[in-house]
């Protein structure tokens, strides 16, 4: 004989109230809460700002690959996502899309 008892009654029997229940739940909530806000929301907005950072790429764009390379962008090729940067006078090397981690800083007058 198998009885169903209502959610009240069955934390009654096992000793925890429905108040424990609840001040156990809050404090997870608000852990993933504050985790949602502190790493992954912040995560998405770099990321989408990347994104549109590499779609808006143009020739004549100065960037900074992520090895540190230092170039000018003269030539895209949509086919493979590839750029073709010029590092130095005749010296042209053609890299991945994404190995471009931002765009050069301009340079401070003084």
């Amino acid at each position: 004989m198998n009885i169903e008892l209502p959610m009240d009654f069955a934390l009654l029997a096992q000793g925890q109230s429905p108040k424990d229940i609840f001040g156990m739940v809050v404090p997870l909530v608000a852990f993933f809460a504050i985790f949602y806000f502190l790493l992954i929301l912040p995560a998405q907005r770099r990321q989408k700002k990347t994104a549109e950072m590499l779609a808006a790429l143009k020739s004549g764009d100065k960037v900074v690959t992520n090895g540190g390379i230092y170039g000018t962008i003269v030539g895209l090729d949509e086919k493979d996502g590839s750029v073709q940067l010029r590092i130095a006078d005749q010296v042209k090397i053609r890299v991945a899309r994404s190995a471009i981690a931002g765009m050069q800083p301009e340079p401070k007058e003084s």
